[in-house]
């Protein structure tokens, strides 16, 4: 009796590739016209292309300057906005606020730039006041100066609040006697937050640092992706987009299997250094010593 799992087996179909084989993969020389996804061994030739061309190192230094923004205008905001949602003392309130803010994510990324799109545009609703008004209009959405600062603030608007989510559970946790021992204290309500409210956080914020130093180098490619052509590879380029334009778009998959495996090492050494840094700031981090 012929089984479907043992027929599966016998002739290869249903095969999951495993890691080791996107190592070899990036140690070979592997095209569209090689059948059965076996390439020839060519050794680290693949990681010396990646190394020794520019548009690779073009597309790190893109990914880091969306990451240091990110940083430092993204990361913060889901911050401020649980200290300000967990400040609400009226609950329908509070749920209301929290419903606004976690809604966009909710959005895909086709919508959040559509919605820009018809905001700062050049057909957008600023544009088109502007030049009724004897103005001359802009449009920011096609402006590789701006683009940096446009993506974060897109990513701003869709996830910041969900982020709100670990940080009010986190407030949720903080003893209120903790508070009317220092409301007795004469301490006043920021005095209570900077003693109180924050030192509640830091374990939080330590953790989600670290794991987001250690996803330094994705900062969103569906994101960048639908606005590659609008702004140019020069200003949307990063590691992922280079991986996937090298890897489908230019069928050089072992090219692409190298770029992403040196990407997933250094991701790797970010997160163990990261989190090095929070055992020594006191923190427990990904995981404890």
């Amino acid at each position: 009796m012929d089984r479907p799992h043992e027929r599966l087996r016998a002739t290869g179909e249903g095969h999951r590739p495993r890691p080791q084989e996107a190592l070899r993969h990036a140690a070979g020389r592997l095209g569209v016209e090689d059948q059965g996804l076996e390439s020839p061994w060519v050794g680290l030739a693949q990681f010396d292309r990646v190394l020794s061309d520019p548009a690779f190192w073009a597309a790190v230094e893109n990914t880091l300057v969306f990451f240091l923004l990110q940083l430092v205008l993204f990361f913060p905001v889901p911050i401020a906005l649980a200290l300000l949602v967990h400040s609400l003392l009226r609950p329908r309130v509070r749920a209301f606020v929290q419903a606004v803010l976690y809604l966009p994510h909710f959005f895909s990324w086709v919508i959040v730039i559509t919605v820009f799109q018809q905001i700062f545009g050049g057909a957008g609703i600023i544009a088109q006041t502007l030049r009724e008004h004897g103005h001359e209009g802009f449009d920011l959405m096609t402006d590789p100066a701006v683009f940096k600062f446009l993506v974060t603030a897109e990513g701003i608007w869709k996830d910041a609040g969900w982020g709100v989510i670990v940080f009010l559970a986190a407030l949720a946790a903080v003893d209120h006697a903790l508070y009317e021992a220092a409301a007795m204290d004469g301490a006043d309500r920021w005095r209570r937050m900077w003693h109180v409210t924050l030192p509640a956080l830091r374990p939080v914020v330590a953790l989600l640092l670290v794991l987001r130093v250690g996803d330094a180098l994705t900062v969103g490619f569906e994101q960048l992706l639908l606005q590659r052509d609008a702004v140019g590879p020069g200003a949307a380029e990063v590691l992922d987009t280079f991986v996937w334009w090298t890897g489908l778009r230019s069928q050089d998959f072992s090219y692409a299997a190298a770029a992403g495996l040196i990407k997933g090492i250094v991701g790797l050494a970010l997160v163990l250094t990261a989190n090095k840094a929070a055992h020594l700031m006191g923190e427990q981090g990904v995981y404890r010593k």
